[in-house]
């Protein structure tokens, strides 16, 4: 059997390792965001000279886009339902030049049934 440590890889006495064993942290800014429900998150960043903070952010409580706007938060993203082919292909022709490829086809098929 091992030894009596009930946390595997540590020891008597040992603490939390803290910011001797880690190094010192670096300064951080921290920017508040709010979504269209009214939730604020607030990440942190490290404050750098060339730090570029994000516009939004995804709100981790309802996963919509956060904005830095408290009063104008960006609005959800609208979700369109699913489109078949032939919806698309609808949208990129017209009736017409619907039926003229449709006559196309048939004079070419019946041309090769000799007919």
């Amino acid at each position: 059997m091992a030894g009596g440590s009930a946390i595997r890889g540590s020891r008597v006495g040992a603490g939390p390792m803290g910011e001797t064993e880690r190094g010192e942290a670096a300064p951080r800014v921290w920017v508040s965001y709010w979504c269209s429900q009214g939730h604020e998150v607030r990440p942190s960043f490290a404050k750098e000279p060339d730090i570029v903070i994000p516009e939004t952010w995804d709100c981790p409580r309802c996963g919509l886009p956060a904005g830095q706007d408290k009063d104008n938060p960006p609005l959800p993203p609208k979700n369109e339902p699913y489109k078949t082919h032939l919806a698309y292909v609808k949208e990129r022709r017209s009736d017409e030049d619907g039926a003229q490829l449709l006559e196309e086809a048939l004079a070419a098929l019946r041309e090769r049934r000799g007919g």
